[in-house]
């Protein structure tokens, strides 16, 4: 081979060597920059792929309400359901030791003794819509009901009172228990009966009224 095409050889493969070179050197370029690209959108590190999202944001757990406390998921609330979709706070009821209590001797339907209950100073409380538990004597004779009807549940509060009649002695006949107090309580589980003087009486299938708000509602009938 002559000395010019020698040389005119070893230029052109210079020349394809450099485009080769270079053609590598763009592609490795190129695959860098998929691989940067890529990365951006990665999970920062410790943080797994699909990790659930914090309770309180949208997609959390909990339902968060407008001060951003969560709800729990099902919550009524507190107090009675009125049937309307809420509630309503329900009040205390009464004990005896709750209630400033007097009874006195009545003329009215042949006799009977008024009970009056009335709320202690500072004491809102509510009596049931229940008959008043009224006991005579050491062996826990227990007055009956006096009425058909259910009562109806009263608030005590300041100077409202709420009344109930006793008719002791519903027999005809003669005898029965010679009594000079009667045990008035909220509910037989009251644990705090009251014993009210009421004189003499004589006891025999004794009966009560419901609570009223009126005395004159509160007469037993015989």
């Amino acid at each position: 081979m002559s000395g010019n095409r020698r040389h005119a050889f070893l230029v052109s493969a210079v020349l394809v060597g450099g485009a080769l070179l270079l053609t590598a050197c763009q592609d490795s370029d190129a695959a860098g920059g998929t691989g940067a690209a890529q990365g951006s959108s990665a999970a920062p590190a410790g943080a797994p792929s699909g990790a659930a999202t914090p309770a309180g944001t949208p997609g959390g757990g909990k339902a968060g309400d407008a001060t951003g406390k969560g709800t729990a998921a099902g919550a009524t609330g507190s107090g009675a359901d009125t049937g309307a979709g809420g509630r309503k706070p329900v009040g205390q009821a009464c004990g005896a030791d709750d209630i400033a209590w007097s009874a006195k001797s009545e003329s009215q339907g042949g006799g009977y003794i008024l009970i009056t209950a009335k709320a202690k100073p500072g004491i809102t409380c509510y009596l049931p819509a229940a008959l008043p538990t009224v006991a005579f004597g050491s062996d826990g004779t227990q007055a009956g009901p006096a009425e058909q009807a259910a009562g109806r549940q009263i608030q005590l509060s300041g100077g409202t009172a709420a009344y109930a009649g006793v008719n002791p002695k519903t027999t005809k006949e003669n005898g029965g228990k010679e009594l000079d107090s009667i045990i008035v309580a909220v509910g037989d589980s009251d644990p705090n009966p009251a014993s009210l003087p009421v004189g003499t009486i004589t006891v025999d299938r004794p009966v009560v009224t419901n609570w009223h708000t009126a005395a004159k509602d509160a007469v037993p009938v015989k």
